[in-house]
């Protein structure tokens, strides 16, 4: 019995639809990060982006535990001297919600080139509107 080894033109993603009103967000990107990663599929292959595609609509309308609306910050740098910014998670939310989930899901993906091409598998939507219908996706029900 030979060793199964998916190859990359062997791997078929399914497209999910996930309506993330109301879920938590670090509950919601776990599971997003697990269709990425393809783990829940039998023909898994660390080496090989193997997961779905999933589209992530109301991004404005998660929730989380506890204080971190206002006590969660993200941070970046400008590239110049003293340029390190700050902003909150409600500001984020209200400034670009779908940059939250992102950074949330990316944090969970494994940290090798395969991230980048796993991520490209992530549309998010602030909105319940996206240009994904064509593709019929699957409506994934997260557990709350």
């Amino acid at each position: 019995m030979k060793t199964f080894s998916l190859k990359p033109q062997d791997a078929v993603a399914k497209w999910y639809v996930v309506d993330a009103g109301g879920q938590t967000l670090g509950r919601l990107a776990t599971r997003i990060a697990r269709l990425l990663t393809g783990k829940d599929k039998p023909e898994y292959s660390p080496h090989v982006v193997c997961g779905d595609i999933v589209v992530v609509i109301n991004a404005k309308d998660i929730v989380t535990t506890g204080q971190k609306m206002t006590d969660k910050y993200y941070y970046h740098h400008t590239g110049r001297p003293g340029g390190i910014r700050e902003i909150s998670l409600r500001d984020q939310l209200v400034k670009d919600p779908t940059k939250v989930i992102i950074h949330a899901v990316e944090g969970m993906l494994p940290k090798n080139k395969l991230q980048a091409q796993m991520l490209k598998n992530l549309k998010v939507y602030a909105d319940s509107d996206h240009p994904h219908a064509p593709q019929s996706p699957t409506v994934m029900e997260v557990t709350k």
